[in-house]
């Protein structure tokens, strides 16, 4: 068990924000996790469970406990002729494990390749790209209750996955603390490869494969997002709203070109992008927060950018988008403080 006092997490959010919490604690197994959920001082304490701060912004610093897993490991956990089961520990970076899959012949989440973030944060975020969210694979979800200090494992149904949501993003359940995900991949994969401009990329290779899939996707991503070890981002600040069809044909008659995806009967979504761009703030910078010129859905640290200024110019652009289309943009980014 690591634990520190006044510890900075400029390295634990990356918007590299110069933020501090009041104590940092990392574990390394569920026993140490059960002895801190235990603990009567952390049960008075203000508490947050972080993974790599890759989806969080800091508005002040954290007047509490910050908590941090550090279990690890990928193991088969069962498999048969068709598919296999693979138990992932939730400090696991997510981009590691798609390597691991991919070179191992199993399909079902390259495409979820280069996104940022731990295994266990995924889960919750229910992180997807090009066609894919990870509660395609996602056969269960291994949690402690922070109330009741009880373990419990979720199924996929029980996890309640909706675009970029789930059970434990809802604040009237019980926190739950993820330790494990099991997920279950292809021996024989099928490939998706029809959404956006990943098939554009993979015309570029002489065959499609699982490494084809993995490598277009990445460059892709370095394309159009920012390495947020060198600019400070949480990748895509919004997410892409879904609106009525009736809503969309009429918006559809003034803007022509508005693009749209399928989001189920009787919706369709609409690139969040596509709609800040068009308000004007695609490359723009206000004061040391910018709009990302290569995407508009990104919030970028120009160098010296303290939370509560990026949560204003987030702010400034979902009024302009609901100004101008009536439609409401919301953070993906959650906002600590």
């Amino acid at each position: 068990m690591r634990i520190e006092e006044n510890y900075s997490l400029e390295k634990h959010n990356t918007f590299h924000l110069p933020v501090k919490t009041r104590w940092f604690m990392e574990y390394t197994n569920e026993e140490e996790l059960g002895r801190v959920l235990r603990d009567e001082y952390f049960q008075e304490c203000l508490s947050l469970h972080i993974g790599s701060g890759s989806n969080l912004l800091f508005i002040n610093d954290f007047n509490g406990i910050i908590l941090h897993s550090a279990i690890k490991g990928i193991r088969v956990e069962k498999e048969t002729d068709e598919h296999i089961w693979l138990r992932v520990g939730a400090a696991e970076r997510w981009d590691d494990v798609v390597a691991h899959a991919v070179a191992n012949g199993w399909g079902g989440i390259e495409n979820l390749s280069l996104i940022p973030g731990e295994a266990g944060a995924a889960a919750i975020q229910n992180i997807g790209a090009y066609g894919a969210e990870i509660k395609d694979v996602i056969e269960s979800v291994e949690t402690y209750n922070q109330l009741t200090f009880e373990k419990r494992i979720f199924t996929n149904e029980e996890c309640q996955y909706a675009y970029r949501s789930s059970y434990f993003k809802n604040e009237h359940n019980d926190p739950h603390i993820v330790t494990y995900i099991i997920i279950r991949l292809d021996k024989r994969p099928s490939f998706s490869i029809n959404y956006g401009n990943l098939k554009e990329e993979l015309a570029k290779c002489p065959e499609v494969t699982l490494e084809a899939i993995r490598r277009a996707v990445i460059a892709i991503r370095q394309e159009k997002l920012p390495d947020p070890d060198k600019l400070g981002n949480a990748g895509s600040f919004f997410m892409n709203p879904v609106i009525p069809v009736a809503q969309f044909e009429k918006l559809k008659e003034q803007y022509s070109g508005m693009p749209s995806y399928p989001a189920g009967e009787g919706k369709v979504k609409v690139p969040a992008g596509w709609l800040i761009e068009q308000c004007g703030f695609k490359g723009k910078s206000h004061g040391p927060v910018g709009v990302y010129e290569k995407q508009a859905l990104v919030l970028v640290n120009l160098g010296e950018a303290r939370g509560h200024e990026i949560a204003l110019v987030a702010e400034s652009i979902r009024t302009a988008v609901k100004d101008r289309f009536g439609i409401e943009i919301m953070p993906e980014v959650k906002y600590v403080g």
